[in-house]
């Protein structure tokens, strides 16, 4: 079975505190891939960069100073249509950092034959995400579309997939 991961796409990260220009043309990509997982009867993730009031006293808020998905609040929210997208039966993780410990417990649990990453940011919570499955499911596929994430920096998300690349995740 396969587990899609659609990470972070969240309003801060497209046109909110850290919003950058070019994430908001990854919607319908990541639509249509949480389209086609479901039709191959998949299980589709996402996963919440997810804060508190005291982000900026927290080990990430003191080196990176701009407030961001604070829980509850707009910048929190998936964007757009793929928030439309979430339906019943998907799971949604909350991370308080960039990988998610309870994600790569799930997928350990469910043993699932390929896991598919996508969203926001490449070089921080997709990289990180990434390799957090691949530990988890050594011997299952692990894919990053290339196309399906992005960061503000095209040299970061050129080095992230590379790096990806090298931890034998699969890059399309």
């Amino acid at each position: 079975m396969k587990a899609l991961v659609v990470v972070d796409y969240q309003i801060d990260f497209v046109n909110g505190a850290l919003g950058f220009d070019g994430a908001e043309l990854l919607e319908p990509v990541i639509l249509e891939k949480i389209t086609k997982c479901r039709k191959e009867g998949g299980q589709v993730i996402f996963t919440l960069d997810t804060h508190g009031e005291n982000y900026l006293d927290t080990a990430e808020g003191r080196k990176l100073p701009i407030v961001h998905c604070i829980d509850g609040t707009e910048g929190h929210k998936i964007y757009g249509k793929v928030a439309d997208a979430v339906c019943e039966g998907d799971i949604v993780i909350k991370k308080p950092s960039f990988g998610s410990m309870e994600l790569a417990d799930l997928l350990k649990k469910c043993s699932f034959d390929e896991v598919e990453l996508c969203g926001l940011v490449t070089d921080i919570c997709v990289i990180s995400n990434a390799v957090i499955a691949k530990a988890a499911l050594p011997e299952s596929r692990i894919v990053v579309d290339g196309n399906a994430c992005g960061t503000a920096d095209p040299e970061a998300h050129k080095r992230a997939l590379d790096s990806m690349r090298g931890v034998q995740i699969e890059v399309l």
